[in-house]
């Protein structure tokens, strides 16, 4: 092992002066004796300035934080840790996790604290956000218009909303929590549930009456949807839609057709809430993994970016079935190689299949055109979704791709993906199509996945023009077959064919317009770490201001900012410097059909959707910023 020649003491000071967190020696009654820099920067006085202060001078008015109050918490312990607000010099409330360790000498008698306060400010900021987003979703649910019950794997209800209390008769506090579900809907209706409804997505038409308080009968249309907590199953959401008073047989298709696209255009509403502080947290988290953490604090924050990735890869692809089932959802079609597209879609999962020994194959048969005219993104998703379920779903063995022209049909392509994995159920080979479905059953899982891949995959081939199927014994592997209908390719997109080239733009002077501080910081670190200079601000008119004083060599715009919207500062900038213009760009968290459309015709020069990817932002650099 290496030596440095440095003695304990100058070991000990410079690992004080350099830590990322503020350290305090205090005296016994909490006067402060010495601080490091990270203790200055915190709170923004100099060494002098705490000369004479306590650690209560810092505290929050409304937050306890005097000496004799820590002293009560520490008992006969000799350190405490807690979460508390404090006040900055300039008045600014700030978050830290304080820790207070108390130093006692040879009689025992206390010596001095030691004081260790971490800046929590922005993860606490997060926190808020996330609650937010999730009181917004209890709100939508007490106003819903249909009557929404949960209810446990008892068959007793946990909750309900004040639609259910008008529809049934029955109090919400007093009588529905904890009543029998059976009561309103039959005991033979809820077994059906409590044993079909995780596979069996027909259940839900059985159960067309509810039964109120003075026994009356009411007609309704139900929808049925399981809860997961941890990935457990805990319960199930019951959504009634009143319809007695039409008639049944002559509304039923359309109310269906209605409950499901309110469900999806829900999801996609409720995705887009919960996604911008998700980016604002896996964003900070990936930041945070870049300053000094012991061990034990590294760990703690990979499991939550982690975690946080799993639960954002979850939530966009509810999304992702929400904008195809509620129509919102369309191809984004040109010439490509097709080759090239299978390539690249090996290339994602051959890490997987190399830690498993998989062997990977493809053929593509010789009469297979090389470019075919349709939305290649769409079909790597596809081709993602299929290999990665052969992948995780093949302990040993070999996955192989064949692409063919279908003879009947020679406008038809044809694309087979076969494992050797575990099989399917042949009685299950069509319900794997449908969402939330999944070959293992629930209490049986070994693979995680939220069973939304193939049901994806389903509308988006049907979109092609195709149609897709499983074929398998469920012993020796499965084979997944789907066409598509390509519109013939007219040119050779030759200039196309080097895509993969580095990052070259050069370093550009950025300005970015958001209303949200932490997506604002999310972007500006990424954009300084790839060389860029990047100036903030928080509304449309800020920027417009801003935008007359600098030059810019290219704008981003936030579409929903208080003061000025974004497309409101993108008319202003584009008639004052005209020609001069640097491209504005717009930043949503929207990802609907027509958005981008929409932009582009108000006048912006591009448009990218949160949460923003790295490699989103380098093309467009790479676009934009010669």
């Amino acid at each position: 092992m290496h030596r440095v020649n440095l003695n304990q003491e100058q070991f000990n000071q410079q690992v004080i002066n350099h830590a990322s967190f503020g350290i305090a020696l205090l005296s016994p009654n909490g006067l402060i004796l010495t601080i490091n820099p990270a203790f200055e920067q915190i709170f923004g006085y100099s060494i002098e300035e705490f000369e004479d202060m306590r650690l209560e001078d810092l505290s929050h008015p409304e937050d306890f934080g005097n000496l004799h109050d820590l002293k009560a918490l520490l008992g006969e312990e000799t350190e405490v840790q807690m979460e508390k607000q404090f006040i900055t010099k300039n008045g600014d409330y700030i978050w830290g996790q304080l820790t207070l360790h108390l130093f006692s000498d040879e009689s025992n008698q206390p010596a001095y604290f030691i004081c260790q306060i971490v800046n929590i400010t922005k993860q606490k900021e997060s926190e808020q956000r996330l609650q937010e987003s999730v009181e917004r979703y209890t709100s939508l649910k007490k106003y819903n218009h249909d009557a929404v019950i949960s209810f446990d794997l008892d068959g007793r209800i946990i909750n309900t909303n004040s639609m259910t209390e008008k529809l049934t008769g029955y109090s919400i506090e007093s009588e529905l929590i904890g009543m029998k579900l059976a009561s309103l809907i039959g005991e033979e209706n809820v077994q059906r549930i409590l044993e079909r409804a995780l596979y069996d997505n027909t259940v839900e038409q059985y159960i067309n009456k509810l039964v109120t308080k003075d026994s009356e009968v009411v007609e309704v249309l139900t929808s049925i949807a399981p809860i997961y907590v941890n990935n457990h199953n805990i319960g199930f959401y019951l959504i009634c839609k009143d319809i007695s008073e039409q008639r049944q047989l002559s509304l039923a298709k359309e109310a269906a057709e209605s409950t499901n696209r309110a469900k999806s255009e829900f999801l996609a509403m409720m995705s887009h809430e919960i996604r911008t502080p998700m980016n604002g947290v896996i964003g900070m988290t990936d930041i945070l993994l870049e300053t000094e953490l012991n061990e034990e604090q590294r760990e703690y924050v990979e499991i939550i970016r982690k975690s946080g990735g799993i639960l954002l890869n979850i939530i966009n692809d509810i999304l992702d079935l929400s904008k195809i089932e509620a129509g919102r959802s369309e191809l984004q079609e040109d010439t490509f190689d097709l080759r090239t597209c299978l390539k690249d879609s090996f290339s994602v999962i051959a890490i997987k299949a190399e830690q498993k020994h998989l062997e990977l194959t493809s053929i593509i048969n010789h009469d297979v055109p090389e470019f075919i005219y349709g939305d290649e993104e769409r079909l790597k998703q596809v081709f993602l979704n299929l290999l990665g379920n052969a992948v995780k779903f093949t302990p040993a063995g070999s996955i192989s791709v064949k692409v063919r022209l279908v003879k009947e049909d020679p406008s038809l392509l044809a694309f087979t993906v076969t494992d050797t994995g575990i099989g399917i159920d042949p009685e299950r080979l069509t319900d794997v199509f449908e969402p939330f479905e999944q070959v293992d059953s629930f209490m049986m899982r070994r693979h995680e996945g939220t069973g939304l891949g193939l049901a994806i995959s389903r509308r988006i081939v049907e979109m092609m023009g195709g149609e897709i199927y499983a074929e398998s014994d469920g012993k020796n592997g499965t084979s997944v077959t789907f066409t598509i209908r390509p519109k013939k390719s007219v040119v050779n997109p030759i200039q196309e064919t080097s895509s993969d080239k580095l990052h070259t733009a050069r370093e550009a002077s950025i300005l970015l317009a958001e209303d949200n501080s932490i997506n604002a910081l999310v972007l500006t670190k990424i954009l300084e770490k790839m060389g860029h200079s990047v100036t903030t601000v928080t509304n449309g008119k800020d920027a417009v201001e801003i935008a007359r004083k600098e030059s810019f060599d290219l704008i981003l715009l936030d579409l929903h900012m208080p003061i000025m919207n974004g497309i409101d500062a993108m008319r202003i900038l584009k008639d004052e410097h005209r020609e001069n213009c640097p491209p504005i760009i717009a930043v949503t968290a929207n990802a609907l059909k027509g958005d981008r459309e929409n932009c582009l015709a108000a006048g912006m020069d591009e448009y990218i959707s949160k949460p923003i990817r790295r490699e989103v932002i380098v093309k467009m650099l790479d676009q934009f910023v010669s």
